[in-house]
């Protein structure tokens, strides 16, 4: 039996994060994963790969609607989906072999199969052969899967989730999505782009429910504007396939039947966590209601040597909030002392324009009767953004009323998924928006619309609107 002080369960971006900084911290750090390849989901069926065909696919619609006005004259693009998924599998393939050189970098040993715990010190771990190994800490980093609803048959031909979406065989003439969440708008986005009719059915009576109430509104702008229907307060009761067809049946807000054919399918109606075969009622783990792993402030779980992070706890199923606490588990084995602020770990959509959003929302604010003032900058009125022609959505800034500090940055427009990140900065050293103002920012750049939007928040002095 081998023995290390840290045995991580799962090559995620929590995961492999949390074994790189236990190493660096100088514990004998072992990683476990059941398939071939590390990285997780976000790396091999997630993020990463569904970002590579956003891209292409944005590419693509460039090249069909925008170049002849930039003086750009092509013949009429073809979609050649195999290669855009071929690109894709390239990227993943690039992406995860790079994990690997980073556990070699740090000297961790990669155990391939199916970890269990076997009792609060030893898990053991299944591939051709069971071999059980044991160690003084355990992370688990499991992370998640697609959820369904109970009366759906995900069959991964026709009714697919975000995993099967990533690798069809051709561009579907309609999809339907079942859900108006992150990864249903961006895998929707894809393959509107690329020609399909895409309809969304959303039982919530907006979309991207989470954020920030102006953002949601005006996504769904933009998207019904680039061709996507919408059926909001919508109640999905069935789906039915026949041979190369799938009936989805619903009912509206107002009771009415609603049946949509097409010849896809996607689920996304969010994930959950993934801890099947993982063995917890061995080691005495416990789990809550909704089948998460429960842990402390010290993400420890009441056996205080085992620590869970990621998808598999409490909070935002976010890659970058796995990897903040990865780090922190690490660290707090160590004895550190550090610390995460959740309010401040950004949401991002990768749709085009992309939305992001940090800290509080003007509804949240409202119910936690804070004080507060608000300042928007519209996109259009960027000379950046005119220059690239993307003009479509706005930034947002809440401080408080009082003392002027940022409290939150909501987003919708070019780069809005790098631009977040300065928001963050600033609410992390807990800055006024004043202080966003006296900041200079380069002109003529995207970045300039958060400058005008904290004019606009501390007394209506933006610029350029």
């Amino acid at each position: 039996m081998s023995n290390f002080d840290v045995i991580v369960i799962g090559s995620g971006p929590g995961g492999y994060v949390a074994a790189i900084r236990c190493a660096q911290l100088g514990f004998s750090t072992a990683i476990v994963e059941k398939y071939n390849t590390l990285g997780g989901t976000c790396l091999n069926v997630g993020c990463i790969p569904s970002k590579a065909l956003l891209d292409s696919s944005e590419h693509f619609e460039n090249a069909k609607k925008h170049f002849a006005e930039h003086g750009i004259i092509i013949n009429e693009p073809v979609a050649d989906f195999p290669q855009m998924v071929k690109r894709k599998n390239d990227v993943v393939e690039q992406t995860t072999k790079g994990i690997n050189f980073l556990m070699d970098k740090n000297k961790i040993t990669v155990i391939q199969g199916v970890a269990s715990f076997k009792d609060k010190t030893t898990i053991t771990v299944t591939a051709e052969q069971s071999t059980e190994y044991s160690a003084k800490n355990f992370i688990i980093a499991t992370g998640s899967k697609p959820s369904t609803l109970p009366f759906i048959n995900i069959d991964k031909e026709r009714i697919i989730t975000s995993t099967e979406a990533l690798s069809l065989k051709e561009i579907p003439k309609k999809l339907i999505v079942i859900g108006g969440g992150v990864i249903g708008l961006e895998l929707g986005s894809v393959y509107s782009r690329l020609g399909s009719q895409v309809e969304v059915v959303e039982y919530m009576d907006k979309i991207i429910p989470g954020m920030d109430s102006a953002l949601s509104k005006e996504l769904l702008k933009v998207l019904k504007k680039q061709g996507i229907k919408f059926h909001l307060s919508t109640a999905v009761s069935g789906v039915d396939r026949k041979y190369e067809s799938v009936t989805v049946t619903a009912k509206d807000k107002n009771g009415s039947e609603v049946q949509l054919d097409a010849d896809y399918v996607l689920v996304s109606v969010g994930r959950r966590p993934y801890t099947e075969g993982l063995g917890l009622e061995n080691a005495g783990v416990e789990v809550d209601e909704r089948g998460r792993i429960s842990v402390n402030d010290h993400l420890q779980t009441n056996v205080s040597h085992i620590y869970a992070i990621g998808d598999v706890i409490r909070g935002a199923m976010l890659a970058h909030k796995a990897e903040e606490e990865g780090v922190f588990v690490a660290e707090s084995i160590a004895g550190q002392k550090p610390h995460i602020n959740y309010n401040l770990i950004p949401g991002v959509v990768y749709t085009w324009p992309e939305v992001a959003g940090v800290g509080y929302t003007e509804e949240q604010l409202k119910e936690k009767g804070v004080a507060y003032k608000a300042g928007s900058f519209p996109m259009r009125a960027l000379g950046r953004s005119r220059a690239s022609g993307d003009t479509d959505g706005f930034v947002k800034i809440l401080a408080d009323a009082t003392t002027d500090e940022v409290l939150g940055f909501h987003m919708i427009g070019a780069r809005a998924a790098d631009l977040v990140a300065e928001a963050v900065v600033a609410m992390e050293f807990r800055a006024s928006a004043e202080d966003l103002t006296r900041m200079s920012h380069a002109h003529p750049t995207y970045a300039e619309a958060v400058k005008e939007a904290a004019l606009d928040a501390t007394g209506k002095r933006a610029i350029h609107m």
